[in-house]
């Protein structure tokens, strides 16, 4: 007879677990998504762990859901409101955020908001019991890569969440290894090095995210409040004032030809304007 595991499906808060049934061909083993052996192993193999930002107000179901994704090798941080969610963010970098729609102090859709001005690029879901069309369409129109209603199958969820990344992973490959021209200057953003006349100049971290995200908006806006919660975690007049200094610096380490300018855009953000011969 195989063995038999037993599983919680992901369900409304206001109902019990389902048993999820698994019936393994070999009896006393494991699934690898069980094995702690096996995810270790793994772990070590392919480097660090992804992240994932889960924000779920009710105690059971995020504790559930943080327990599953972990045991399938992910890092995840479970916040209880969207309030919290969006410190978290702040402080550190999540390769995927998974989102409860109702929830106190700030609200999902409130929260993938705030999310999507610092990282435009990151992948969010939303997880909610609201099914409404309008809720659905609203979650996409925030830049939602899925709305997924519950109650939900955790292994549907976690093959999405497979999905996604490695989709997300193949596009991060070909961002980190971009290069930038512009007139006689050369910058690659992976060694940090702005190249002109034969002579190089290295960045520090936040003068090349800086100028990397000048370069991707290249001659057109690159607004203010998004660099500044990118790079900086938030758009305080402090931290304004500290990236004018940086912006300051960039315009002197490019000042060696006058087809390049960064034009401040008043009350808006910064231009990399680039001028053809």
């Amino acid at each position: 007879m195989p063995a038999l595991i037993l599983i919680n499906l992901i369900t409304q808060s206001t109902f019990q677990p389902l048993p999820l049934v698994l019936f393994l061909h070999k009896p006393h083993t494991l699934p690898e998504c069980l094995n702690f052996k096996t995810q270790k192993r793994r772990s070590i193999m392919e480097g660090k762990k992804a992240k994932i930002l889960l924000c779920e107000d009710d105690t059971n179901l995020g504790s559930v859901l943080k327990n599953y994704l972990e045991l399938n090798d992910y890092d995840v941080t479970l916040e209880r409101d969207g309030r919290l969610g969006l410190a978290a963010f702040q402080r550190h970098q999540y390769d995927l955020c998974l989102l409860d729609v109702m929830m106190p102090n700030m609200d999902g859709f409130t929260l993938a908001e705030e999310i999507r001005d610092i990282n435009p690029d990151v992948p969010l879901f939303f997880l909610s019991a609201k099914t409404m069309k309008e809720d659905i369409i609203q979650g996409y129109k925030l830049g939602a890569d899925d709305y997924i209603t519950k109650p939900f199958d955790s292994e549907v969820l976690l093959h999405k969440i497979k999905a996604i990344l490695k989709r997300n992973e193949e596009l991060n490959r070909e961002s980190e290894n971009r290069e930038f021209d512009m007139a006689s200057y050369h910058f690659n953003p992976k060694l940090r090095e702005l190249s002109h006349d034969g002579k190089t100049q290295t960045l520090s971290p936040k003068e090349n995210e800086l100028l990397k995200m000048l370069c991707e908006h290249m001659n057109d806006l690159l607004p203010r409040e998004q660099a500044l919660k990118r790079i900086w975690g938030s758009d305080t007049y402090f931290n304004g004032r500290s990236m004018d200094v940086y912006i300051a610096k960039l315009r002197k380490y490019l000042r060696d030809d006058p087809k390049i300018e960064i034009v401040n855009i008043h009350g808006n953000g910064f231009r990399l304007v680039v001028r053809e011969d």
